[in-house]
């Protein structure tokens, strides 16, 4: 298989990533061979692993979170042994592999799934619901129920076959390729063929009745709670194909084959994103404002995040910052207040906050903070005052495709906007990126 982007891997694995990935190889597929039973939480699976070795090796190294290993094998090489602890699985090997060898590492495994804890981070990962699963893997959940290796920048393809009881619907990120009913269960194919990291890889369960989004281009469908009405979302959710339009003339294509959105039974404070699939809660079908950015923001994310991604997490502003600036584009399209007054507001209100966050390495304890979301925004917005809308358009465009299925950096964003704006831009982006004090809104 030929990977259209092969990252480059660091000495150490990310900084804001402790313990999680292995630099000495990269992925190029995964297939996975699930069976899940939502009444006991008993997940069983086979993962057969792709890769390619960046460095020479002779142990390979990959994130699983409590779950039971029972056999491993390797084609390629021959296996040493393999050593099982709390959240890694270490594959010895008897020789050395040397860099660039293609080797295929088959693992059994299963039990009970559950979140991954982090001290900084919180929990991510597995998460049973009343009635269902949904899995939020960003930003290390991930190996609470694969074997991956759990980097933003080791991005690889999928195929994924997910066995459930027959009243339950599956989800996952990427395009659904066959479902087969065997009695009393139903077993769902689906496969991703555009390059995925593990955090955006996803499987959402539960009992869900399936409506398409009508219209030319991309499928849309949405997944929802058999007792929540269709109209229940329409004004929210139903604008979906309307944000796709806006998206696309501003940003380019969209990057995927498809788009699902599922709506849980279960409230949700906040959604959750993966890779041509987003997760809400029923609490988020409102026609308000809060609960529309949201929706425009999850979608967004399909071009900034999932298509173009940060090859590290202190650089999340590429993915938060553009998803938060695009609710703003969503607001001006669709007849609502204009990038600029979103700006201003925006502006007027982090001016009151503490001034101690510097957007290009907020540290891991507050990547997620909403400054970093805002600021971000409050960034791109400036520089498309700087550099004039019609080059500012350019930009974006030009930033999706040139780096469509790959990994990226604060320094690729900076020099494609000087390129692009014909001028050297170090203070503009020193002064919004790298010190802590919000720069003066003009």
């Amino acid at each position: 298989m030929t990977r259209p982007h092969t990252p480059v891997m660091p000495e150490t694995t990310d900084t804001y990533m402790p313990g999680h990935g292995d630099p000495s190889y990269a992925v190029d597929h995964y297939q996975l061979d699930l069976t899940y039973q939502p009444r006991s939480n008993l997940l069983g699976g086979v993962a057969v692993v792709r890769l390619h070795t960046l460095t020479e090796t002779s142990a390979l190294r990959f994130d699983l979170h409590e779950l039971r290993v029972a056999k491993v094998s390797v084609t390629g090489a021959t296996l040493g042994k393999y050593t099982r602890k709390a959240k890694r699985l270490t594959v010895a090997l008897k020789q050395p592999a040397p860099a660039r060898s293609e080797l295929t590492i088959r693992i059994e495994y299963g039990g009970n799934p559950r979140p991954v804890r982090s001290t900084t981070l919180g929990e991510a990962g597995w998460e049973e619901l009343t009635d269902g699963v949904i899995v939020a893997s960003q930003p290390h959940g991930s190996p609470s129920w694969f074997p991956c290796n759990d980097q933003a920048r080791d991005k690889a393809r999928y195929d994924v076959h997910l066995t459930v009881p027959a009243d339950y619907t599956a989800a996952f990120s990427g395009q659904t390729c066959a479902v087969e009913r065997r009695g009393s269960r139903r077993t769902w194919t689906f496969q991703q063929r555009h390059p995925m990291a593990p955090y955006l890889a996803s499987v959402q369960i539960g009992k869900y009745r399936e409506q398409s989004l009508d219209g030319p281009g991309v499928p849309m469908r949405i997944l929802r709670p058999e007792g929540l009405p269709a109209d229940a979302f329409a004004a929210s959710f139903g604008r979906q194909r309307e944000m796709l339009t806006c998206f696309e003339d501003a940003f380019g294509p969209y990057p995927f084959d498809s788009y699902t959105c599922v709506i849980t039974d279960d409230a949700l404070e906040i959604p959750l994103e993966s890779q041509a699939l987003s997760t809400f809660g029923r609490n988020h079908c409102s026609a308000d404002w809060g609960a529309v950015r949201l929706i425009a923001h999850e979608l967004s994310h399909q071009w900034f995040g999932n298509a173009v991604t940060a090859s590290s997490w202190q650089d999340i502003w590429l993915h938060e910052g553009f998803a938060c600036f695009s609710e703003w584009v969503w607001s001006e399209y669709s007849g609502g207040p204009r990038i600029a007054e979103h700006a201003a507001h925006q502006h007027e209100r982090l001016s009151t906050l503490p001034q101690d966050l510097r957007l290009s390495d907020p540290g891991a304890a507050d990547m997620f903070d909403d400054r970093v979301y805002k600021r971000g925004a409050l960034t791109l917005a400036a520089l498309r005052d700087l550099i004039g809308a019609q080059d500012f358009g350019r930009l974006l465009q030009r930033w999706v495709a040139q780096h469509r299925g790959g990994v990226v950096c604060t320094e690729d964003f900076v020099a494609l906007a000087e390129e692009i704006g014909g001028e050297p831009l170090h203070g503009f982006f020193d002064a919004w990126l790298h010190q802590a004090a919000l720069p003066a809104w003009r």
